[in-house]
């Protein structure tokens, strides 16, 4: 089994989504980027952002490439806002996650003559946490966890943990990727990873990913915080996780399913959950051949009947790190609305039977969360209604 705990050991320490913060291509608000998603639109565009590199799709915030904290910072203040709190904030913690960090200013420092030495210990991969805790005065625990594309939902597990265990009332989770970057692009590039038109999860002709700037910022109370603060009600509940790692190759996912499986088991297991209370899945979708290709065999294998699935980076582009919760933020707003969001870029029929193509009104109880990053890490998210 792997290390993931959940509502079965959680006696009466449930735990609340009460607040969301949203930074994408789309928009740098939650319902705008929630509104435009459900009209179909896409943040992705054909983008030249550094002339030695030719053109190609990118999901970009503004019209150049983002600092990492012109991203994390407007999603905290927009979550903390959204939960009715005010600052200070003393005795929250935060779990703030990152998969590159501040690599644009690690690779700016290394273009200067003097190597930017003054630079570099505000650009430590932890940085961002320390930000977020310094924005809402925080002198609770600081994480920051690095886990490739698993690290949103491994931010929002450690995070829930916090206050699942009595350490925390109340835990600000997310996480926060800026990587358009010459290094980055360039590295996806010789992988063979990036698209040329745009990306098409579940497609049968996809072409690949696209890179997308992005944060996601989600604030968690325990269920007696929330109470005694007569907030409204929140988005949704944390009801468990499962991860593990494939042990197999350092990009490729294992096509024997041996740790997706374990991970989507976990989560169930741990969680409370039957198959068949799975309403809805927010994808990984990157719209590589090995990732989609993938993820539908394990869904199909994993439930009798496949619960309705899309994935939203056909809108966003793949923010890496953030995806995990970028989607988990998608999923809570799936469940608060009744609305399940479309398949970004989706072509036609897609490879997976239960592919919600266009916005599709849905009271789903339960939202699964999928991510896998390089190395063969797998994460599974469960949110509750």
């Amino acid at each position: 089994m792997s290390a993931s705990l959940g509502s079965q050991e959680a006696g009466d320490r449930r735990v609340v989504v009460t607040g969301l913060g949203l930074v994408t291509a789309l928009g740098t608000a939650a319902a705008t980027t929630w509104k435009r998603l459900l009209a179909g639109e896409t943040g992705i565009r054909r983008l030249q952002p550094f002339p030695e590199l030719p053109p190609r799709p990118l999901a970009m915030v503004g019209e150049q490439p983002a600092d990492l904290l012109d991203l994390l910072l407007p999603a905290v203040a927009e979550a903390v806002a959204d939960a009715g709190l005010t600052l200070p904030l003393s005795d929250c913690g935060v779990v703030i996650g990152s998969s590159r960090s501040f690599q644009s200013r690690w690779e700016w420092m290394a273009r200067q003559p003097t190597g930017g030495e003054r630079s570099w210990l505000m650009a430590l991969p932890h940085m961002g946490a320390i930000a977020a805790a310094r924005q809402i005065q925080s002198l609770g625990p600081v994480l920051a966890p690095m886990a490739a594309c698993a690290t949103g939902l491994m931010a929002i597990f450690q995070g829930y943990e916090l206050v699942r265990r009595g350490q925390c009332d109340r835990v600000l989770v997310g996480a926060a990727e800026a990587p358009i970057t010459p290094l980055t692009l360039a590295g996806f590039e010789q992988l063979g990873a990036l698209a040329t038109t745009g990306c098409y999860p579940f497609a049968p002709r996809r072409e690949g990913l696209v890179l997308g700037e992005g944060a996601a910022v989600l604030v968690l109370e325990s269920e007696a915080a929330w109470l005694a603060r007569g907030a409204p009600q929140p988005y949704g509940w944390i009801l468990g996780a499962g991860f593990s790692a494939d042990a197999y190759h350092r990009t490729a996912p294992d096509p024997a399913l041996k740790g997706s499986r374990l991970a989507l088991k976990n989560c169930l297991y741990y969680s409370g959950l039957r198959p068949e209370q799975v309403g809805y899945i927010h994808a990984h979708g990157t719209g590589t051949r090995l990732n989609d290709d993938h993820e539908a065999r394990l869904l199909q294998a994993g439930f009798a009947s496949p619960p309705w699935m899309s994935s939203t980076k056909g809108a966003t582009g793949h923010t890496l790190g953030a995806s995990g919760a970028i989607g988990a933020a998608m999923g809570l707003l799936a469940l608060r609305h009744g609305v399940l969001p479309p398949n970004g870029g989706a072509r036609g029929c897609g490879i997976y039977p239960q592919l919600v193509t266009e916005p599709m009104a849905y009271e789903a109880k339960v939202a699964l969360c999928l991510s896998f990053g390089f190395g063969g890490q797998n994460g599974v998210l469960a949110l509750g209604r």
